[in-house]
């Protein structure tokens, strides 16, 4: 894997560039839409590529349990087996260490799961989690990471970077074992909302020399500053030359925000699963479709959007698709929610490479927020 930098913005730090893996190039700045049991929920391949998804994110800890990374393994690899020929990250199972609390244990030699869908037990070591991964064919690889939740104490932050970083050095080591291995390995940076255990986390972390690094433990409820400032910590110290990826960040101010100090790629299940439930993100807003006020609305989703959803139908019938209980609904919202976080992405990148970024990022913020704050006040009402 290689990270070719295009352009650096003059004003912020935002980076536009181009990630080379196994089964693609993927433009910089860019946002992977989650497919956590290898499939993006109501999607499918044919219609991501047309969309312009250059990559999606995977979940170790759930293919593990079904189908199994040995039937993946046999069936060519998770692109062949999912049907996506382009670009896979696989998380590795540290999010469900913090999603499913009540499910695990964490010792210094991994966690121990009580697995949500049967019961069964399973324990995941750093050297299990990295074989998974490279049996699914990933591109690029997560080390297994201790995620605290938000708030935490100093004390147990402190504990979650000490495992965080000795689970690191063994992933590094149970990967270097497979010298035919494709996939690149990127360490995690913990820390939680604590400055200098983000520095001491990103020192360690970053002695490794692996071919990226991420953002863990951040946009789980912190105030939005916050996750900024921490931001901001991480990539002063990240290296330049590898990639950079804030684990979990969705929100358009989010990304814009990140983007500016340094940051490279995101992902988030928002876009999927506030579409499957009845929210979009638009130009204008977030629209609530199954609010009254769109029972008559003739109008497109978003009249500035071009995806599908918009070309076709109307307000008004995605919001009785949604009354009636119909598939349909959740896949346009979805669709058309993808379509916006890719654009979003493709707008990004125009604009770092135009060199007005800073300009433009005040000016969609701007807009974005004000007509946001119109439509929730809107949709809270009958």
């Amino acid at each position: 894997m290689t990270l070719g930098l295009l352009k650096t913005d003059s004003a912020t730090r935002a980076r536009l560039g181009r990630l080379h893996l196994p089964n693609g190039v993927v433009q910089t700045p860019v946002f992977m839409p989650v497919g956590t049991q290898g499939t993006v929920k109501t999607m499918t391949p044919h219609e991501l590529r047309d969309i312009g998804v250059e990559m999606m994110v995977c979940n170790t800890y759930h293919l593990y349990l079904r189908p199994g990374h040995e039937t993946v393994r046999q069936a060519g690899g998770l692109s062949k087996f999912i049907g996506w020929h382009r670009p896979i990250l696989t998380d590795s199972g540290g999010y469900q260490v913090y999603s499913l609390a009540p499910l695990r244990a964490i010792t210094e030699e991994g966690v121990k799961f009580q697995s949500h869908i049967d019961g069964s037990r399973h324990f995941f070591t750093p050297e299990l989690v990295v074989q998974v991964q490279e049996a699914l064919g990933s591109d690029v690889l997560m080390c297994l990471d201790v995620c605290p939740p938000y708030p935490v104490s100093q004390e147990d932050a402190l504990k979650a970077v000490n495992i965080t970083q000795v689970w690191a050095e063994r992933c590094k080591a149970a990967h270097s074992l497979q010298p035919a291995a494709v996939g690149s390995l990127f360490g995690i940076i913990q820390g939680a909302t604590y400055p200098e255990l983000r520095r001491q986390s990103a020192g360690g972390v970053i002695a490794l020399d692996l071919p990226g690094y991420a953002i863990g433990g951040l946009c789980l409820g912190e105030p939005s500053q916050t996750t900024y400032e921490v931001v901001e910590i991480c990539t002063e110290l990240m290296p330049k030359e590898k990639p950079r990826y804030l684990m979990g960040s969705g929100y358009p101010e989010d990304i814009i925000a990140s983007v500016a100090r340094g940051v490279d790629m995101f992902d988030c299940v928002l876009p999927t699963r506030n579409g499957r439930t009845g929210t979009a993100f638009t130009s204008e807003g977030r629209v609530t479709i199954r609010n009254a006020r769109y029972l008559q609305d003739q109008v497109p989703l978003d009249p500035n959007c071009t995806c599908y959803t918009c070309r076709d139908f109307t307000r008004s019938y995605l919001r009785h698709l949604f009354i009636a209980g119909e598939a349909l609904g959740p896949h346009l919202l979805t669709l058309h929610n993808i379509h916006f976080f890719i654009n979003l992405m493709k707008d990004i990148r125009a604009h770092i490479e135009q060199g007005d970024f800073a300009n433009w990022s005040q000016q969609f913020l701007t807009r974005y927020r004000a007509t946001d704050r119109a439509a929730e006040e809107t949709n809270s009402k009958p």
